[in-house]
């Protein structure tokens, strides 16, 4: 569960002893060098500001399912397609509920019960999605890939067939300021209040709870956590049910962002919260990593993002860029790893 270091003074805070840390947070410098040189009166405007706070929660909340699963020594392709199906009987649940005429809401009163209701059963249902994942792969002992990979086509599926194709438009507005919409007298977003209530939530699931400390066990030695007494099984299930409630909270945020649900929304999500996790110093074979490194990873690729958009690079040029990042994450990861390796190997 340790992190390769910079150096050997303890007088540094632990983060600032994580080479993965440090490296994002100079990429995040260079970056904003970059743009000062480029675009500075664009990217640095408080309008630009705002405008990367609303995009990035979506995904940043997926990113922390992604994270959980790996360090678990698994993975969650499956996360796009619990967004969507979530998203989408949300929305069905919102039209079905809410009458409208036009932008008009004809039944206000029941507004706030639909709000209620559309979201308990987005996060109901990719707990239950996860659940399901968890279960495959904990009890078969299948590959977590191969399993949540067909829970991805398996999720969207279910999310076209309810849906017959077409986009579910046109919820009200309440539903729309979720992801849209700011605190009334301070100009706050709304969203991103979310995304830092479920950052803490998530901190404090990894650092202070049992359940926290069984995942990085299991991603470190699955068989020694067995033989330690840790029920394996059980703790698989409710760490990719874990992720699977986070995928339902983006699946309600997305769905509010866009005002619209359909199977395809977010198809870029999953190379980007792989992307963000390895960035962020989620070990591939699982039982390291920190949260902050995954929250400092999406705050760098939404800058990225952004600097891309304003300088109007296509979206076949960002998504080579996020691949070439990954691969290079990855190498970083590997490279890391064997420097500490030989390091420990040195002082013993």
């Amino acid at each position: 569960m340790s992190e390769p270091k910079l150096t050997k003074d303890r007088r540094l805070p632990g983060f600032l002893r994580d080479t993965h840390i440090v490296t994002i947070i100079g990429l995040m410098v260079l970056v904003c060098i970059i743009m000062m040189i480029l675009s500075p009166s664009d990217f640095f405007s408080g309008k630009n500001l705002v405008s990367m706070i609303f995009q990035f929660p979506e995904y940043g909340i997926l990113a922390f399912g992604m994270m959980a699963c790996m360090i678990a020594g698994g993975i969650d392709l499956s996360l796009v397609g619990i967004m969507n199906l979530s998203g989408v009987l949300a929305a069905l649940i919102l039209k079905n509920m809410v009458q409208m005429d036009g932008t008009t809401v004809l039944n206000p009163g029941m507004v706030l019960p639909a709000l209620i209701l559309a979201i308990v059963v987005a996060i109901v249902v990719g707990a239950a999605c996860g659940a399901f994942n968890g279960f495959i792969i904990g009890y078969f002992g299948l590959p977590a890939m191969l399993v949540t990979l067909c829970g991805l086509q398996l999720y969207t599926g279910l999310a076209y067939g309810i849906t017959g194709g077409p986009a579910i438009n046109g919820m009200c507005d309440a539903f729309k300021n979720i992801a849209n919409g700011t605190i009334p007298g301070t100009g706050i977003p709304i969203v991103l209040l979310i995304f830092i209530v479920v950052l803490a939530a998530v901190v404090f699931i990894m650092k202070c709870t049992v359940f926290g400390h069984e995942i990085y066990f299991l991603g470190s030695n699955a068989k020694a956590a067995m033989y330690s007494g840790i029920n394996t099984l059980k703790v698989t299930i409710m760490t990719y049910m874990f992720s699977g409630i986070l995928g339902g909270i983006s699946g309600i945020l997305i769905t509010s962002h866009l005002n619209s649900a359909k199977s395809s929304n977010g198809s870029t999500y999953t190379l980007l919260t792989l992307l963000i996790v390895v960035l962020g110093g989620i070990h591939p074979d699982g039982g390291k990593g920190r949260v902050l490194g995954v929250t400092l990873a999406v705050l760098l690729l939404q800058m990225i993002a952004n600097g891309f958009s304003l300088m109007h690079v296509s979206q076949n040029a960002k998504t080579f860029a996020n691949g070439c990042l990954l691969i290079a994450a990855l190498v970083l990861s590997v490279v890391l790893e064997k420097r500490a390796e030989k390091k420990a190997a040195a002082a013993s």
